[in-house]
C-alpha cells in the first residue's frame, strides 16, 4: 500500500497566515506544510483540503482515480475547491467499515474529540492507521486488529500510524500500551503547526517520541520499516529557575505509557507557594502516570519496569545532606563529607548499572554569585560533582536555556 502525503500541517497550514510568529516565519521551502490530507494508491482521499489536486500534481499524481473520499474532521477553514469528477466527500458512522473497489477496506475509528479515525488495510494485507488533528481513540475495542490479539484490550500492532503526535502525545502512549504501535511500527507525525520551530528542534522532539515526519508530497510504502532514533535510555536534563527543564523532561517521555514519576521534594506543611508548584506540575502530566514521592533512588533504579522520571536531584541531595548533617560544619568535617560522597557514589553506581529508561532533572548551579554561608557554597560544590558524576553515566545530557534544550551529549 502506497501512501501520498499531500500536505502534512495543521488546518491553518504552516506558516499560517498572517501570522508574525518566530516558527512562521522560518517555516520555508520543505518546512512549509499544507494542511494535512493522505492519498491511498491514487483511490483513497482522506481529507479533501485546499489546492488538493494541484498539491497531487505536484508530487506526480493524479485525483483522476480517486474512488472514495473521506473527511476526519470538521473544515473550518477556508473554502475547499471541490475538483470536478472527484466523489462527494463523506464519512463513516464509527465502527462501520467500507469495502472499495481498488481492495481497500476503511474501517471508521471513534474518537475522544470531534471528528473521525481511519484503520485502512490495502489490498496487501498492509495496515495503517490516520487519527485527524487533536484527536485519540476513545477506545481500542472497535478495531479490527482485535481479532488478532494477544491478551485483554491488545492488538496486533499496525504497519503505520499517521497521527498528531505533537498534539496528542498520550494518543501515541494509549496507542503503544494496547500493543497497536509496536516496535516495526512506523509513525508519521502530521497536523504539525507553529507551536514547535521547525528544522532540528521538530525532528528532535519527534525523536524522542520514537516518531519522525516527511516534507509535503512524499511517498511512502505502508509497512516499509524505517529506523527512528531510539530515545536514550539515560538522560540528565539540567537548567536553571524556570528554563523549562522539567517541561523538557517531562516532553521527553509524553508519548510512553506507565511512566513512574518520582517527586524527590515530597512536601512542605503551611507553603502555599510549593504546593501551587506542586499541583501545576502534577497537572501537567499524563494521567497514565502514576507518582512517587521518594528520595530513596537506589532501589528504583535497581528494578525493572516502567521509565523513571526523576525530578530532582538537587532536592534529593537537600535531602541526603540533611540526612548526613552537612550543613553543621563540625559534622561535616567529622564524618558527614564521607557519608554524604558514599550516597552520591551509590547513586552514580545505580544509575550505571540501571536497565530502565531514565529521565532525570537538576539543576544548573555556580555560574552565579559565590554564596555568602559555608552552607550554601558546600550546596553548590557538592551539587556540581554529583550533576558531573550522574552526566558521566547518562547517553545524553542537555542544557535547557530559556526554554531552548542545547545537546551537551548525544
Amino acid at each position: 500500500m502506497e501512501l501520498t502525503l499531500l500536505g502534512t500541517g495543521a488546518p491553518d497550514g504552516l506558516p499560517r497566515h498572517g501570522c508574525p510568529c518566530a516558527a512562521c516565519a522560518t517555516a520555508v521551502g520543505d518546512e512549509a506544510r499544507a494542511a494535512t490530507a493522505l492519498l491511498i494508491d491514487s483511490a483513497l482521499l482522506l481529507d479533501l483540503t485546499p489546492g488538493a489536486a494541484f498539491a497531487a500534481a505536484r508530487a506526480g499524481y493524479s485525483l483522476v482515480g480517486v474512488r472514495q473520499v473521506l473527511l476526519s474532521h470538521p473544515h473550518a477553514g477556508p473554502a475547499v475547491e471541490f475538483p470536478a469528477g472527484l466523489p462527494a466527500p463523506g464519512r463513516i458512522p464509527d465502527g462501520r467499515e467500507l469495502s472499495l473497489i481498488s481492495g481497500h477496506r476503511v474501517r471508521a475509528v471513534a474518537l475522544d474529540s470531534p471528528g473521525t479515525g481511519y484503520e485502512v488495510t490495502g489490498p496487501d494485507g498492509t495496515r495503517l492507521l490516520y487519527l485527524p488533528p487533536g484527536g485519540a481513540p476513545s477506545g481500542l475495542s472497535g478495531m479490527s486488529g482485535l481479532s488478532g490479539m494477544s491478551g485483554p484490550g491488545h492488538t496486533e500492532p499496525y504497519d503505520m500510524v499517521v497521527l498528531d503526535v505533537l498534539g496528542r502525545p498520550d494518543a501515541l502512549a494509549r496507542l503503544r500500551s494496547s500493543g497497536a504501535v509496536g516496535a516495526t511500527t512506523d509513525v508519521v507525525a502530521v497536523h504539525i503547526d507553529h507551536t514547535v520551530p521547525p528544522g532540528a528542534e521538530l525532528r528532535r522532539r519527534l525523536a524522542t517520541a520514537g516518531a519522525r515526519t516527511v516534507p509535503d508530497g512524499s511517498t511512502l510504502n505502508v509497512g516499509e520499516y524505517h529506523e527512528v532514533p531510539d530515545l536514550p535510555r539515560r538522560t540528565l536534563v539540567l537548567g536553571g529557575a524556570r528554563s523549562g527543564k522539567s517541561l523538557e523532561a517531562e516532553r521527553r517521555l509524553a508519548a510512553f505509557p506507565d511512566v513512574l514519576y518520582v517527586a524527590t521534594g515530597g512536601t512542605r506543611d503551611g507553603d502555599q507557594d510549593w504546593a501551587a508548584r506542586i499541583a501545576a506540575h502534577r497537572d501537567r502530566r499524563p494521567g497514565s502516570w502514576r507518582t512517587a514521592e521518594t528520595c530513596d533512588l537506589v532501589p528504583l533504579l535497581a528494578e525493572g519496569g516502567a521509565p523513571l522520571l526523576i525530578d530532582c536531584l538537587a532536592l534529593w541531595l537537600t535531602d541526603a545532606m540533611d540526612s548526613v548533617g552537612a550543613w553543621d560544619d563540625e559534622k561535616w568535617s567529622h564524618g558527614g563529607e564521607r557519608a554524604l560522597h558514599e550516597r552520591v557514589a551509590a547513586l552514580v553506581a545505580a544509575v550505571r548499572s540501571t536497565e530502565r529508561t531514565v529521565v532525570a532533572v537538576s539543576n544548573e548551579v555556580g555560574a552565579g554569585v559565590v554564596p555568602a554561608t559555608a552552607a550554601g557554597r558546600r550546596f553548590r560544590d557538592e551539587l556540581g560533582r554529583l550533576n558531573a558524576g550522574f552526566a558521566g553515566e547518562c547517553e545524553q545530557v542537555l542544557l535547557v536555556v530559556a526554554g531552548q534544550p542545547l545537546p551537551l551529549r548525544g
